[in-house]
């Protein structure tokens, strides 16, 4: 049987993470698809213009539940994610919440096989419906989280700015 590899594609807002995993799911590799836009739509569905603005630790505890049903969910072979458990907390860095002992507990019991890393790039990066954060807010978050995975004891591979297919690439040549 072929053993599970769970590979982690992070970095801040609109740093191209979703287009590269585009890439990736076309080349026949299994994708686990970010939830958090999932969530805040949802959210919106019942009134609540951005859940992680109104109430951050009802939208982390969806964002947390659900990337653990991924986590589980992986297939034998590489599994690829678009965020990752961690992620939670390390937003609540960015909001400077305290920052609950399960989400902790939920990253050290949940170890991903090898994390990229897409850095800021403002060339890139486009506001959305459910994306609120600035350029500017998004490089801080992108230095938050890759501080954050470093704490935890990852060694994130910065991916290059580059076209998505040379990006692909890269990744691929890494694992």
């Amino acid at each position: 049987m072929e053993k599970t590899k769970r590979i982690l594609i992070i970095g801040g807002p609109g740093s191209g993470k979703t287009s590269v995993l585009q890439t990736i799911e076309k080349n026949n590799f299994k994708v686990h698809h970010e939830i958090s836009r999932e969530v805040t739509a949802n959210a919106q569905k019942s009134g609540i213009e951005q859940l992680f603005l109104t109430d951050p630790f009802a939208f982390s505890n969806q964002l947390l539940d659900g990337r653990i049903q991924q986590f589980k969910n992986a297939a034998s072979g590489i599994n690829f994610y678009d965020r990752g458990i961690p992620d939670v907390p390390a937003y609540h860095v960015f909001t400077g919440d305290k920052i609950p002992e399960v989400f902790m507990k939920a990253c050290k019991e949940y170890r991903y096989d090898q994390v990229f890393f897409l850095p800021p790039w403002e060339e890139i990066y486009e506001s959305d419906n459910e994306r609120y954060e600035t350029y500017d807010q998004a490089v801080v978050l992108g230095d938050i989280l890759l501080d954050f995975y470093k704490k935890l004891d990852y060694s994130p591979i910065s991916v290059p700015k580059s076209s998505i297919e040379n990006r692909y690439n890269f990744i691929i040549e890494q694992l």
